[in-house]
């Protein structure tokens, strides 16, 4: 299996996502703005999907992939299949119980992540009646990251990275055609969760089915290996989704701050989410199948190098992406988001929240490289460690933060907080002899930072006065923002090219 290859897959799947993802949020802004309603629908959707993060593609995709993986090589396709059919009917189980309890304590659950809201009866009710909607949402997209786990396996990436294409639809259609039917209007938007939560579910079910992995309902409290991946689940939240954590308890924070600061942070980190899913989610999906079949096959040698491989892929791409979020961040947010009921003074208190984002940008997207390196291992304990660590030290930075810099300091608080988290986990792979740096590393950071200044450089008298970007409208705005950025992809990969970089340096094939 070619990565370089899988990895392009992904991340055109997951760009022509992010496209729509942003089609969506233009559509949002312009029809809802940013304001009470938008705030009380961020944090209906925010926890369930947070949940969906932690519970499925977080805990249990680190949980089960390594050990799926393992029964896959070494017990053949009957164990193979049983094992699955346990673990999917007892997730099942506990999922429902999960989705109730979020109907149920709806209220409760409101109060404890966005406290702000209750001086405001109405935004309170608002968003109780929305998450009460949205809460299904956890049992199908749950579901649908234990899909998207064996496909994974099975080396079907681009199955599960069309998935949230369809999300997205779901979001557009709704917010265009069907928001005047309802009253308020943005319940159409919960509901739109609900029915791609379904739909999700629905697409990937052929493809388990051609490949003999279909899931049945069959309960088995004995299986052994069933419970090796309960019992990582748990440990496995923190390890791996700390930056999601944080992200909840922004949330907290942001709630007692003035009306729109939910929304402000919530379009920077739509923005951010573009390289962290194009290069981040994509690396770490195909790395962890590889990496727990090289583990099971003893090749630590192997291993080593193709964590190597995924961390100068990751600081050549990451990079880039950060300098340009943070020098660009009115161009991209006006061009995006400054229609209707988005105003000029909402893209600047983006803005602010985007920069603190991209200041940490690369260690978001690192944190995703190194845990795999632990988790393919079956190792829980040391991530864990590490996650609570990052957890407390980026709930100090908050109280630190948010004081002179208002929301733009819990941005800050997030980014530095996966440099740290990455940092550690470096530390901890090399100290374990787990990682080995391949030669040439600080020559590649040489270049790099010739290209950098480059591509700053192009950025900086390309873009002019951010006043320009707040004052024109159309299709000036769009064509400016995309010829800047093709011009520094350009520049930056020539520069690259110029010494000495090439496309198969980075060829590299998995383990199959």
């Amino acid at each position: 299996m070619n990565l370089l290859k899988a990895l392009a897959t992904i991340s055109s799947l997951t760009l022509l996502s992010r496209v729509l993802a942003f089609v969506r949020d233009i559509l949002i802004a312009r029809i809802f703005g940013a304001g009470a309603a938008t705030d009380a629908f961020f944090v209906a959707f925010k926890l369930p999907n947070l949940l969906r993060r932690l519970f499925a593609e977080g805990a249990f995709s680190q949980a089960f992939v390594p050990i799926f993986g393992e029964y896959k090589s070494r017990r053949g396709h009957e164990e193979t299949k049983l094992l699955l059919d346990h673990v999917t009917t007892m997730l099942a189980l506990i999922l429902f119980v999960v989705t109730l309890i979020g109907i149920i304590a709806a209220p409760i659950l409101v109060y404890i992540s966005a406290p702000g809201f209750i001086k405001d009866a109405e935004k309170f009710d608002l968003t109780v009646q929305l998450l009460r909607i949205t809460s299904p949402y956890i049992f199908f997209i749950s579901l649908v990251a234990v899909a998207a786990a064996i496909l994974n396996t099975y080396n079907k990436f681009w199955v599960p990275a069309f998935a949230p294409v369809l999300l997205n639809l779901c979001f557009i259609g709704g917010a265009l055609w069907f928001a005047p039917y309802f009253n308020p209007p943005i319940l159409v938007l919960a509901w739109a969760v609900f029915v791609a939560g379904i739909v999700q579910l629905a697409f990937q079910l052929p493809f388990l089915k051609k490949i003999g992995m279909l899931p049945n309902l069959r309960l088995n409290l004995k299986d052994e290996g069933m419970w090796r991946v309960i019992k990582q689940m748990g440990p496995a939240i923190f390890g791996v989704s700390i930056a999601q954590l944080s992200l909840i308890i922004n949330t907290i924070f942001a709630s007692f701050l003035v009306a729109g600061s939910v929304s402000w942070l919530y379009y920077a980190d739509r923005l951010m989410e573009f390289p962290t899913g194009m290069l981040g989610v994509a690396l770490g999906t195909i790395l962890l199948p590889s990496l727990s079949r090289l583990h099971a096959s003893n090749d630590t040698s192997e291993y080593s190098k193709l964590l190597d491989w995924g961390l100068r892929l990751t600081f050549l791409l990451a990079l880039p992406a950060a300098l340009a979020l943070g020098m660009i961040a009115v161009p991209l947010l006006a061009t995006f988001f400054q229609h209707g009921e988005f105003s000029a003074h909402d893209v600047l208190m983006s803005r602010s929240a985007l920069v603190g984002y991209s200041v940490g940008l690369i260690g978001l997207i690192l944190v995703k490289i190194l845990a795999p390196g632990f988790y393919a291992r079956q190792n829980i304990r040391t991530p864990v460690k590490i996650g609570i660590v990052t957890l407390i030290a980026t709930q100090a930075m908050n109280a630190l933060f948010i004081g002179p810099f208002q929301h733009a300091g819990l941005a800050l608080s997030i980014g530095l907080g996966a440099c740290l988290n990455s940092a550690i986990l470096f530390h901890f792979l090399r100290k374990h002899g787990i990682y080995q740096p391949e030669p040439g590393w600080w020559l590649f950071f040489a270049k790099l930072l010739l290209a950098l200044l480059a591509l700053g450089w192009t950025l900086w008298f390309g873009m002019g006065s951010e006043q320009h970007w707040l004052t024109t409208h159309g299709w000036s705005r769009i064509i400016h923002l995309a010829w800047l950025v093709v011009l520094g992809v350009v520049i930056y990969f020539a520069v690259l090219w110029v010494l000495g970089f090439r496309l198969r340096d980075f060829a590299k094939r998995g383990a199959n």
